[in-house]
């Protein structure tokens, strides 16, 4: 049975104002109206008399305009009414005077000359501010104005645009928020006293939250602040119930799948490699990895997230985990998100294997498994060897991309599933490679080199068990990092190029970074770095970002006797190897490239990176960057260059990433300086985010309360059997476009 709030607006508000809404912002219900939330409110004063005005009140007045007057503060001279509108970028002050018949009120709007169209002599408006004085003429300041356009208003209408709190909405030209607030108000007019509410009566009482009836009441037409909190408070408890309770269900059909029991083998291959290791696991490591092994242990699927800073040891960590169910005759997948990066870990996990990744081999050990490798651009031969190793259990862990998920790719008992920067693949492709197993589900380990604050993470990935590494193992050397205002102070850069010569003369290598790639060079922006012209109107734009072809083009003058060679992602597979290889084996000095380095490239020997344009990167994407050097004993050098000025916004996010290593830190200043729905995936699908009040960042304890609450109500009744309300909405909240970013998890 449908109730008000499952309505369609035309119901209340008529066909075309219904379709207006649904045309522009893609409102139909009347649930979808009233979850339109005020952006913010404008505070005014209470509506005074004028004859009861003092000064130092904050008043609104209900008056009309008298006289109207604009002048050029540059000239001091009076602009006629009919040019205004050409002065709409000059420094003008419009003055308004207004009466209630008996007394006058001045007003000035500096700035504003096309007021003097709107406020002609005669109109009707409501004008708040603070009341003061100026030579002995009361006058209101900074005011705010709205016209009362209509000539029949109702003293209600008037008192209600009056109301101290005026909701300001998300609106558009088409749909102003003078219509949206008009609307709202229509439709709470027209509702029940009682609403079905969502959250459940003992738990809004326990929370000591409003009703969903009054917190609209008090969201769209406050009396007071504690009003809108109290009413915002209620709202944001309940998107972060739903939302946990969507995540909640999902641990529960988690827990109820089947999966291998994979414990730890004493005397396995596992306890020969630990043996064997070069280094002391850090206190994290080995905390996590017990946590990791507990898991395993259990006849229900693992799932859980192993985030940490670049370099702290997810490979070690992971790599123990796949061994433990090597050593339970399983098999391990380790899914890698490009070629690069999959190259790179099975030859890191080749080499810290050694002659245990050697099974079959001359001179391989006692307790030895094979490692594969799986990519699109394998040959007919290496492609045909790889799927029979998987196939035959021959691979106890296979190293792959994409290519892993092709129906053909079969395992013979895959045991565990490894995903690393999980961001890159959707659910869907997780549950492809997961489908390979059987009839039972394999354990799920999901790494992160992005650190993501706690809040987010129990959010985002929130049907996740979470470990985080925070220590970087012994031996890892710091990284410096410097912004290089280019344009301000251009001997910086020169300094910087000198500094390369310097780390290649003492035998290290060093990475240059573009944000492009930049084929076409003639094409791709100004040689001079200025601001291009538009064809429109004369307008400025900002020049393209930087290419790797520009700035090869430059530094083979610069560096013209180093060895310097490009690297991105156009390249073919082959070449792109090629010259990874070199740059590891150290016959390049110099690699200019593109973010294709960003993650997994391991040269220790890499001491220095030069980031062009850094500005049109991320904060998590600068410091994930910066973590390819400084990963030997050399100390690592990041140098941020920018054409940008200090003082404005995205220079001081480059101060931040200098300022600091701790990449959860920097998470936090990145996500608190983005959209929420960047912060959920959401913009990635171009649509909107289904948190509308509720920050994942700010609103920790609310989070951490709903995550109780869902979890005590799914444990007893998962399918919401009891909870018809709450069950609706979180239905319509997984049909919803707008929460596709819990697929990403």
């Amino acid at each position: 049975m449908k109730t008000d709030i499952d309505r369609k607006l035309r119901d209340f508000l008529g066909a075309k104002t219904a379709k207006t809404f649904a045309d522009v912002l893609e409102i139909e219900t009347v649930g979808e109206l009233l979850r339109h939330y005020p952006r913010r409110y404008l505070k005014k004063g209470e509506l005074t008399p004028f004859d009861e005005l003092e000064v130092g009140d904050q008043a609104t007045v209900n008056g009309r305009v008298k006289k109207v007057t604009v002048r050029s503060l540059d000239t001091k001279a009076e602009i006629p009414l009919a040019d205004v509108q050409r002065w709409t970028r000059r420094k003008t002050l419009t003055k308004v005077v207004v009466t209630d018949g008996r007394r006058d009120l001045e007003l000035a709007f500096f700035n504003q000359p096309w007021l003097a169209t709107k406020l002609t002599p005669g109109t009707a408006a409501l004008f708040w501010g603070e009341v003061t004085m100026f030579r002995e003429t009361m006058q209101l300041k900074s005011p705010g104005t709205e016209i009362l356009d209509e000539e029949d208003l109702t003293e209600a209408e008037i008192e209600r645009r009056a109301r101290p709190f005026r909701p300001l909405y998300p609106a558009t030209a088409k749909l102003p928020t003078a219509t949206i607030e008009r609307s709202i108000k229509i439709v709470l007019d027209s509702l029940d006293e009682r609403l079905d509410d969502p959250i459940p009566e003992l738990i809004l009482r326990k929370e000591k939250l409003l009703g969903l009836r009054e917190a609209l009441q008090k969201v769209h037409l406050p009396d007071t602040e504690k009003d809108i909190s109290d009413a915002q408070q209620r709202f944001r408890f309940e998107e972060a119930l739903v939302m946990q309770t969507i995540l909640a269900q999902r641990r529960a059909v988690t827990d109820a799948l089947n999966a291998v029991p994979r414990p730890r083998v004493e005397g396995g291959l596992l306890d020969e490699f630990d043996q064997r290791l070069p280094f002391e696991l850090t206190e994290g490591q080995a905390e996590v990895g017990e946590e990791i092994f507990a898991d395993l242990a259990r006849p229900h699927p693992m799932h859980r997230l192993l985030q940490g800073e670049v370099g702290s040891g997810k490979t070690v960590v992971a790599l123990r985990a796949m061994l433990s169910v090597v050593d339970n005759g399983g098999q391990a997948a380790l899914l890698a998100p490009t070629e690069v990066l999959a190259v790179q870990h099975h030859k890191t996990l080749t080499k810290m294997l050694g002659d245990l990744a050697e099974q079959g081999m001359l001179g391989g050990a006692e307790h030895a498994t094979k490692i594969g490798l799986l990519t699109g651009s394998l040959n007919a031969a290496g492609r045909r060897t790889a799927m029979l190793d998987a196939a035959s259990g021959a691979a106890g862990i296979v190293v792959g991309t994409h290519a892993l998920l092709e129906d053909k790719v079969q395992f013979a008992d895959l045991g565990l599933v490894v995903v690393d920067e999980q961001h890159r693949f959707g659910v869907e492709q997780r549950a492809a490679l997961s489908a390979k197993s059987g009839d039972n589900t394999p354990h799920v380990l999901v790494m992160t080199a992005t650190p993501i604050p706690r809040t987010v993470a129990m959010t985002v990935f929130g049907d996740l068990a979470v470990s985080t590494l925070t220590q970087l193992p012994a031996g890892r050397s710091p990284i410096q990092s410097s912004v290089v205002p280019a344009k301000e102070k251009p001997e910086w850069l020169q300094r910087a190029w000198t500094r390369v010569r310097e780390e290649v003369g003492k035998g290290h290598q060093v990475y240059v970074v573009c944000p492009r790639i930049g084929d076409d060079v003639k094409n791709a922006g100004d040689e001079e770095g200025e601001l291009l012209e538009t064809d429109e109107g004369g307008k400025k734009q900002a020049r393209p970002p930087i290419s790797v072809m520009q700035v090869a083009e430059a530094l083979g003058e610069i560096l013209y006797d180093l060895r310097v060679e490009i690297l991105h992602g156009r390249l073919p597979a082959e070449e792109k190897d090629a010259v990874m290889s070199r740059f590891a084996a150290g016959d390049i000095d110099v690699l200019i490239a593109t973010t294709v380095i960003e993650v997994g490239v391991d040269v220790p020997n890499a001491s220095t990176m030069v980031i062009m344009d850094a500005d049109r990167f991320g904060i998590s994407q600068l410091h994930q960057l910066r973590g390819r050097v400084g990963r030997g004993k050399v100390p690592g050098l990041c140098l941020l260059v920018t054409d940008l000025w200090p003082g404005s916004k995205s220079y001081g996010r480059l101060d931040a990433v200098a300022s600091t290593t701790d990449g959860f830190e920097l998470s936090r200043i990145d996500l608190e300086t983005r959209r929420e729905g960047d912060v959920l995936g959401v913009a990635q699908s171009g649509r909107r985010t289904s948190l509308k009040l509720l920050s994942v960042l700010r609103d920790e304890d609310i989070i951490l309360a709903a995550r109780h609450v869902a979890n005590s109500i799914v444990s007893v009744d998962a399918e919401l059997a009891e909870y018809p309300v709450l069950r609706s909405v979180v239905r319509s909240a997984l049909e919803s476009e707008t929460t596709e970013y819990l697929e990403k998890t």
